[in-house]
């Protein structure tokens, strides 16, 4: 464990070549894949932090370096084995090759559709390293069907693995066990700060969730997790789905570490009385809204100090919706985090530029932070509205289960949409000022560009290939003759209102063929729209972090 620690602590220090050496030709390619990812100083004030929750923070950063070691695992069985073998080759070619494998978190580039980039390993598996080796998506489906629903329940959760037992057979092996050694290591980190911190709900938290590490059941932590009043936010455990390309059943190992920033986090409190005035207005048939959202709903602004495991590989997260247990979003709605500072570095580095080049010159004064930041906010938002279960008032099983491997894409796509749908009626209803509305319309075309340019193996560059191609076809956007792009308000709110009825009720439905028909036709790249990323080839993609806060806590004495 202390060799995987040390690895990952020194991972950002990897340098590309030395001043002078002449790189080959493949070490100037993956160089120049690298830079599409723009290095920024990723800070936090700690100044408002006394010495012991300096401590408590310090030992949040060493149990996050953990989760990097998880999620390798996680994602391909023959990452650890690739990594050793990457860091024994000192030349150019092989730091480049280092550098980018930590990136991306394994041999294939996300920002290329998962293109392999070291020779000699398999396509990247769509089953990642939750499934047993050799088995088929077929082979599973079928073993799931003969199980009793608590084993169906087991087998089909986030905190299992599937794995072959001692007569050749599957089983479900619980997190707890699978990966035993990281968790134990990660939970004493999680004690350590629990008995520095002075603040009783973080202490909590961080014993609950230390516990949870051990015993895989997560629930309590959960609800600890929602309960949250403290300086410093950590979100840290298994959570999104995305590496499970099979069913969308696994949770990817994931940290974000945060310190709160308190008069952000103020200006948000509007919005926690709107959700269901929203909710009992959502442009569907009444019989899939929720007729109650559970009640906390917190939301948070922090900034970020330290981020790890699926939470940090290429393109960075900026904000998040959890917890995914349908459970707790039933009965206790679910938490929004805005990470303020790695939003700011997004939109200076990456999406204004992208509007200089993507818009028509008259849209492009429109496109400012501030409506950025409020539609991420209302993203993760309707994250926790609409349909969790399918079946009128949510009475079947849950959508992630109903549209398996398709759900991270709907729903992030629904997210978005019905993201816009929701600041429109607030704008409308008077909560926010619609002289704003064309910045709205106009900074989401734009980021729409950045976006797509994740690559469409991610789910949220396929989501947003869907919406332009929606809203193309509705007349909301529209190309100009010199290629650039515009919005055209009214359609677009059409647009807006009818792609979020589609998406809301394949997913109130539990619609699996009707999701993949819609998906198929509009996850596409069309020409105009492709034409417009060829133009953006010297615009960072995103931002690649230097947590230079979370390295001075290092010096710091533990």
């Amino acid at each position: 464990m202390r060799h995987w620690l040390a690895i990952l602590i020194l991972a950002p220090a990897v340098a590309l070549a030395a001043e002078g050496i002449q790189l080959l030709p493949e070490a100037r390619r993956l160089q120049a894949m690298s830079a599409r990812l723009t290095p920024v100083d990723i800070r936090a004030d700690l100044s408002g932090l006394p010495a012991n929750e300096r401590r408590a923070l310090t030992h949040l950063v060493r149990a996050a370096r953990i989760t990097d070691a998880l999620f390798l695992r996680q994602v391909w069985a023959g990452n650890e084995a690739l990594l050793l073998k990457l860091l024994e080759d000192t030349s150019p070619l092989g730091r480049a090759r280092l550098d980018y494998f930590l990136i991306n978190k394994g041999p294939w580039s996300r920002l290329d559709n998962d293109a392999i980039f070291i020779a000699g390993v398999p396509e990247k598996p769509a089953a990642a390293n939750f499934y047993p080796a050799g088995a088929t998506r077929t082979d599973v489906e079928v073993w799931l069907a003969g199980l009793t629903p608590a084993e169906h329940a087991a087998a089909t959760g986030f905190f299992t693995t599937i794995r072959r037992d001692a007569a050749g057979g599957f089983t479900a092996v619980p997190y707890s066990l699978e990966y035993q050694g990281e968790l134990a290591e990660m939970a004493l980190q999680l004690r350590a700060a629990a008995e520095a911190t002075a603040q009783p709900t973080l202490k909590a938290f961080l014993e609950s969730r230390a516990a949870a590490l051990n015993s895989n059941d997560y629930y309590a932590s959960d609800v600890a997790w929602m309960k949250l009043e403290s300086s410093i936010e950590p979100t840290i455990g298994p959570y999104e789905v995305y590496e499970d390309e099979w069913f969308n059943f696994k949770a990817g190992f994931e940290t974000f570490i945060g310190v709160r920033d308190d008069a952000e986090t103020t200006k948000l409190e509007r919005f926690g009385s709107e959700l269901q005035w929203l909710e009992d207005r959502l442009p569907i048939d009444p019989r899939y809204r929720r007729a109650s959202l559970g009640g906390l709903a917190p939301m948070r602004v922090v900034n970020l100090v330290f981020a790890a495991g699926d939470g940090n590989h290429d393109v960075q997260t900026a904000a998040f919706n959890l917890p995914n247990d349908e459970r707790i979003v039933n009965e206790m709605g679910s938490k929004r985090m805005m990470l303020k500072n790695v939003q700011q570095a997004k939109f200076e580095h990456a999406l204004m530029p992208i509007s200089k080049v993507a818009l028509a010159p008259s849209d492009q004064p429109y496109v400012n932070f501030d409506a950025f930041f409020t539609h991420i906010l209302m993203h993760e938002v309707m994250h926790g509205l609409g349909p969790k279960n399918t079946g009128p008032g949510g009475s079947g099983g849950s959508v992630r289960q109903a549209i398996k491997e398709l759900y991270s894409t709907a729903e992030e796509a629904k997210a978005d949409v019905s993201g816009l749908w929701a600041l429109q009626k607030l704008m409308d209803k008077g909560v926010l000022n619609k002289a704003d509305e064309r910045a709205m319309y106009t900074t989401f075309l734009a980021s729409a560009f950045r976006t797509l340019r994740f690559g469409m193996s991610d789910s949220h560059a396929r989501g947003m290939a869907m919406q332009v191609n929606f809203l193309l076809d509705a007349g909301g956007f529209r190309v100009n003759p010199d290629g650039t792009f515009s919005t055209n308000l009214r359609r677009a709110k059409k647009g807006i209102i009818g792609l979020t009825r589609e998406l809301m009720t394949l997913q109130a439905t539990g619609n699996y063929a009707g999701t993949k028909r819609f998906l198929d036709r509009l996850v596409v790249i069309r020409p105009e729209v492709q034409a417009v990323l060829d133009r953006l080839g010297g615009v960072p993609v995103d931002i690649r972090p230097r947590y230079v806060t979370a390295e001075s806590l290092e010096f710091e004495s533990p």
